[in-house]
């Protein structure tokens, strides 16, 4: 029968001695609330059993049922049962866990002549204290032989004459009627008569009611107290992972099974106290006896010989167990022989002023802290075992470290039976410290401190379930998804010691202790032979009494180390280095070898990469479906063992899959790293291994957690970037192939541990190393339809809105480039055709530059099957892209198909151009038109989907240029290849004016951008264009006057609009030029319908003023020349004009030449035109007149002068320098601020 009494903390009240502070809190409690004890009639007879002698008795706990009253000689790991039991407080909170009996035997040292030995562990700043009974050990030693090395050492340095002291017969007689007065004390017999109470029922319960805010022990706590206190044996376990379908309580199994609990690893105490004594926190485990009754609820109950008066031992020893347990009052029975004669009652703050057995509870509180210090400054080891001993009759106490001493003396480290309970102990307070540790990563490395000490330990064939644990908890210290710390109180240093001091600590504690090097010097010259092997010396026990004698900084680990790196492949390493360790420890215990073959750790297991040109669709389809099987989640629970013989359930199944699933994750961090760095050879490898561990994960998992297969999505979309990076970087595939052999030996034994589950092949299409291109990009669609494929199974659909919405966005642009991949396909074997085509020409003819002969040069006779399959292949994915941006509402990303879409109309718009007999371009053809018309509309279709300019700049040029480029294309192919035989002449000039002013719409000249120059060049082309179809048409047009007037005056529009645009331009000197002279040429047939002088004058008057502005072309084309001339030898230029011999370069020297040519006889022409009508005049000229006639004549008479062969530089120069004799002389100065 179990009960549990807790006390509120503020409700503990200090001691009323006003010179110590003493407050105590019962955490936990086995005995039922304290009845009143019964008062022993004068002359009862102890030495008389009982009816109820030694029955179990709850009231009394185990102090009655054995004859020892104390459970610490049969518990030799009575700290660590208490320990287990309240981990949270363990390594920071408490100073001390230990029995009661300890303390007080510590506390008594300066007074008491006995031995003491006790060992002592460190966790944190916690030191657990057990008795060491050396006695029993020893006996131990004779019958097994272990710890002989530890019989010998103590023979040899402590007692020589070492042998078993048996216990007096008065001891056991003094034991014996202790334990017969405490069951006649609970009323158990009917000669003893319970003590009369002198309050009535109704005032007891008041009284309970007004004692228990300062004796709470009284009563059971309410829920109000379950915040404040701990649950009874409730135990800790660091939960190894959330991804299983297995319960979190249920992740790591009990450490110990009944025979280890059974050693002495429970916590027995019938009460346990976090007792405040002064400033030092203990965990005290106390079994005494609580009785009701007096003026206290609370009373402890102690027998003594009427004869024998009290000590200051006993004293001490009643005044600690009373504080300790919250006891006001202390109840004394005096017996002569056995025969009951009185009691006492003394008020537990007058215990230290007894008559013979006064003492000091400021002395007493000295002796604490200088013990508490003594061990914290020399017990500095965790996982040490340390022996603090004090032999019996003398003053001086030693501390040894029995670890170093077992190691030295070579003997296996599992023969210290402290070595398991520790290393357990040290992992559990690391467990729960990683549950803190989610919210505070201040703890990392007190946890990775605890942790490797844990396992430095255990023996890997004894212990591999812990050791396993720990190196997982130690994997999962390294946080791979969170960004780096920035934070300087949070960031953690880099370094870091396996012990708990770091390297500063211990320099602050030396020189805290600096008063302490005089003792240390005279300890280190006392040591004789018996004290070279100890830690630590007390001289003499009287220095535990002196005030300060001993410090300690009390700061075990204020800042412990944590070697964190920012590099995440560095953090991954590491994970890796512990998963590798605990998938080892796993292994070690899996006994069925025998099926798995052989395999060389130091063997590398091959990454295969293949060619998969040459691979039909069914075999990768076939992997596929295999891709798809393994994506899935699994349906039926696992009953069978593994592969390597785990059984499902097991702690090896549980372990396996968290280590599996750590190690995923790693490689997944490091693969998404190296494909940042652009190593996408490397990144491949590492997707490769993480999906290799997730298939080794699927083989032994029955279920899949969501947030499983969630990451494994992640790691498919991952796949599919790289597969599609490698397919946009061909050019380096030696150095990815490269990269991807490589491999670590790590990495190997990790394989080789994942191959005892699985041959690791489900995910090998999506991660080998394809040459080809195409391939790649396949497999990388496939991956992104895996993801998706999970993400929208039942099993998910529910969990990842967000990341369905990148995978979503991945398949539209994989799908994208994999219809420009085919695109481009068709655009080459056009092109290839074109070549064929052309080379079978015997003569080249070469198209009017504005003909659009970018997208005219591909001719051919018919479109081939394999150009259709790739259009067909091409549109699909676009429409399927484009599918997936609509899905997410991504409007810029469905814009850019839909524009891929216009360019893939445009490709099939040229591959259907007619071809004449003679292999030249025929006439437009109606499927051209059906095409490009198709193109406008997707164009249109996208900036519909852009909705405006603000959404996407840069796209919505984009689409824009691409627009006014298809109108552009159209007008210019009607134009120039007019479809006569079909349409009428009118009706197409109409159509190309359409296209034509749709095109100039989309020409943005006001935008400043890169694009503005083309812009202004197109815009410039196509009112030359209009001009010129204006021209022809005015020239062409017969009877109607009133369309002639209106295409004349269309006409003079577009050519100034053409010359102003031109003239903004710094590059198109030839365009700017052609354009004039094609104005001069129409002015002069203007003037040849003339009749009169004074119209004709006016005429050839503007004609001369046109080609004054030839002058900035020829500036420009000056400026050219001259920078070609400095990049060549200046002789070799100026010997031959020929535009062979020219170097290449902006200025199409050909199309100078050519242009001169027409200026020359025009300019000729205009100039005698002139001279001969104003000579002819009649009326009288003026002196202006005059002057521009001598003008005229002056330049005509150079022109005719000119030197038809000389080099086309100085030919240039002098058109140049006489249309600036006539600039000057009309007063046209037009261009000459464009000079």
């Amino acid at each position: 029968m179990m009960f549990c009494s807790v006390t509120l903390k503020d409700s503990a009240v200090c001691s009323g001695n006003s010179e110590i502070k003493s407050r105590a809190v019962v955490k936990y409690s086995a005995a039922p609330p304290p009845t009143s004890y019964a008062l022993l009639q004068e002359k009862t007879d102890l030495k008389l059993p009982p009816a109820n002698w030694l029955r179990e008795n709850p009231q009394l706990g185990s102090a009655g049922t054995t004859i020892l009253g104390s459970s610490s000689k049969s518990k030799p790991f009575s700290s660590f049962g208490m320990a287990y039991d309240f981990i949270d407080c363990i390594g920071d909170d408490v100073d001390v866990v230990s029995d009661s009996e300890n303390i007080k035997k510590l506390l008594k040292i300066p007074y008491s002549k006995s031995h003491v030995s006790m060992a002592v562990h460190r966790v944190g700043r916690t030191l657990l204290l057990d008795e060491l009974d050396i006695q029993e050990l020893f006996m131990r030693s004779s019958q097994t032989g272990d710890w002989t090395w530890l019989k010998e050492f103590y023979q040899r340095l402590v007692d020589q004459k070492w042998q078993r002291k048996k216990k007096s017969k008065e001891h056991w007689y003094q034991k014996a009627i202790l334990s017969k007065f405490l069951y006649y004390s609970i009323n158990g017999d009917g000669a003893a008569e319970p003590v009369q109470n002198d309050l009535n029922e109704g005032e007891e319960e008041n009284g309970a009611e007004e004692f228990s805010s300062s004796w709470p022990t009284t009563f059971t706590s309410t829920s109000s107290d379950a915040e404040e206190s701990d649950p009874p044996k409730q135990v800790h376990m660091f939960a190894l992972g959330q991804v299983t379908s297995i319960p979190k309580e249920q992740n790591l199994p009990m450490l110990f099974n009944e025979g280890e609990n059974s050693q002495g690893l429970r916590n027995d105490f019938v009460r346990n106290i976090m007792w405040t004594f002064e400033d030092i926190h203990m965990l005290v485990g106390s079994n005494m006896p609580i009785f009701g009754g007096g003026r206290y609820p609370a009373v402890s109950l102690r027998l003594r010989d009427n004869n024998k008066p009290i000590n200051i031992l006993t004293g001490i020893d009643y005044w600690l167990d009373n504080l300790m347990c919250n006891v006001p009052e202390l109840v004394m029975c005096f017996h002569v022989n056995g025969i009951v004669q009185k009691y006492e009652m003394i008020k537990t703050e007058d215990i230290p002023h007894l008559e013979n057995s006064t003492f000091s509870t400021r002395v007493v509180k000295d002796i604490a802290q200088n013990i508490l210090s003594f061990l914290k400054s020399n017990c500095t080891k965790e996982g040490h075992t340390y022996w603090l001993f004090k032999a019996s009759g003398s003053d001086i106490v030693k501390l040894y470290d029995l670890t170093t001493l077992c190691e030295e003396a070579e003997e296996e480290k599992c023969q210290n039976p402290f070595t398991l309970p520790v290393a357990v102990l040290l992992y559990k307070v690391a467990s729960n410290l990683m549950l803190k540790a989610r919210q505070n990563r201040k703890h990392y490395g007190t946890i990775r401190t605890l942790l490797l000490n844990c396992v430095k330990l255990l023996d890997q064939e004894r212990h591999p379930q812990i050791i396993a644990s720990a190196h997982y908890i130690l994997s999962e210290l390294f946080q791979l998804d969170e960004p780096p710390q920035e934070d300087g109180e949070e960031s953690l240093r880099a370094g870091g010691s396996e012990d708990s001091y770091s390297d500063e600590d211990r320099e602050e504690e030396e020189e805290e202790e600096a008063e302490l090097t005089e003792d240390s010097d005279e300890n280190s010259s006392y040591s004789s032979q018996d004290d070279s092997k100890a830690v630590a010396v007390i001289r003499s026990v009287g220095e535990l009494s002196v005030p300060e004698k001993y410090k300690s900084t009390h700061q075990i680990r204020p800042s412990c180390a944590f070697p964190v790196s920012q590099d995440k492949e560095e953090k991954c390493r590491h994970v890796l280095s512990y998963v590798l360790k605990g998938l080892k420890a796993v292994d070690g215990t899996i006994k069925k070898e025998s099926d798995l073959p052989a395999a060389d750790p130091n063997t590398p297991i091959p990454l295969k990469y293949e060619d998969r040109s040459a691979i039909g669709a069914c075999a990768a389809e076939t992997g596929i479906s295999l891709l798809l099987e393994r994506a899935g989640p699994l349906q039926a629970d696992q009953k069978h063992p593994t592969r390597s013989g785990m059984l499902p359930g097991s702690w090896q199944h549980r372990m396996k899959l968290q280590l599996f699933l750590k190690a995923s994750k790693a490689y997944y961090v490091l693969s998404d790293a190296a494909t940042n760095l652009l190593k996408y050879g490397r990144a491949l490898r590492y997707i490769k291994l993480s999906l290799q561990c997730y298939d080794a994960y699927c083989s032994v998992s029955g279920t899949l957690h969501p947030q499983v297969l969630q990451f494994h999505s992640q790691c498919l979309s991952l796949c599919g970037d790289i597969q599609l990076m490698l397919a946009q970087n061909a050019k380096n595939r030696a150095a990815y192939l490269e990269e991807y052999s490589y491999q670590t030996k790590e990495d190997q034994e990790i394989l080789h541990s994942l191959h005892r589950e699985s041959s690791c092949q489900a995910f090998n299409m999506a991660t080998d190393l394809a040459m080809d291109p195409e391939y790649q990009l396949f497999v990388s669609s496939k991956c992104y339809e895996a993801a998706y494929e999970l993400l929208v199974s039942e099993a998910l659909k529910d969990h990842a809105s967000d990341q369905l919405a990148q995978v979503l966005k991945r398949l539209g642009n994989i799908r994208n480039e994999m219809g420009v991949y085919h695109m481009n396909q068709a655009a080459a074997m056009q092109t290839e055709k074109g070549m064929l085509c052309t080379g079978r020409k015997k003569e080249t003819k070469s198209l009017p530059p504005s003909a659009g002969s970018a997208e005219i040069g591909s001719m051919q006779r018919s479109v081939s099957v394999a150009e259709q399959e790739m259009w067909k292949k091409s549109f699909a994915f676009f429409e399927k892209g484009m599918k997936d941006f609509e899905a997410i509402g991504d409007r810029t990303n469905t814009a850019l198909l839909l524009c891929n879409t216009g360019r893939l109309m445009r490709i099939c718009a040229q591959a259907h151009c007619a071809i004449s007999a003679d292999q030249s371009r025929g006439e437009f053809s109606p499927e051209e038109a059906l095409y490009y018309n198709k193109a406008i509309d997707y164009y249109l279709r996208a900036i519909k989907s852009l909705a405006s300019r603000e959404s996407h700049s840069a796209v919505w040029d984009s689409v824009n240029w691409e627009l006014s480029t298809t109108y552009f294309t159209l007008a210019t192919l009607l134009q120039d290849y007019a479809p006569l035989s079909r349409k009428a002449q009118e009706q197409i000039e109409r159509e190309v004016t359409e296209a034509m002013m749709k095109s100039l719409k989309y020409c943005d000249l006001q935008t400043e951008s890169a694009r503005q120059p083309l812009y202004q060049y197109r815009a410039a082309t196509i009112h030359h264009r209009l001009a010129s179809m204006y021209h022809s048409c005015f020239r062409n047009q017969v009877g109607d006057e009133h369309l002639r007037k209106q295409h004349r005056s269309l006409a003079e529009l577009h050519y100034s609009k053409a010359v102003c645009l031109f003239l903004s331009l710094k590059d198109a000197p030839c365009e700017l030029l052609r354009t004039l002279l094609e104005r001069v040429a129409f002015a002069e047939f203007t003037m040849a319908g003339q009749s009169s002088s004074a119209a004709k004058l006016k005429s050839l008057t503007g004609a001369i003023e046109i080609m004054t502005e030839t002058r900035y072309a020829f500036q420009l084309i000056h400026n050219e020349l001259l920078e070609e001339q400095t990049e060549v030898n200046p002789a070799e230029s100026a010997e031959s004009p020929d535009v062979a011999s020219a170097p290449p370069s902006g200025l199409n020297l050909e199309e100078v030449m050519k242009l001169i040519g027409v200026f020359e006889p025009s300019f000729s022409f205009l100039l005698l035109q002139l001279i001969k009508l104003m000579t002819t005049m009649k009326r009288k000229p003026s002196n202006k007149d005059e002057e521009l006639l001598k003008t005229y004549k002056n330049v005509y008479s150079k022109l005719l002068r000119a030197e038809k062969n000389a080099p086309l530089l100085s030919r240039v120069k002098l058109h140049i320098e006489l249309l600036q004799q006539l600039t000057s002389q009309t007063g046209s100065d037009d261009t000459g601020t464009h000079s």
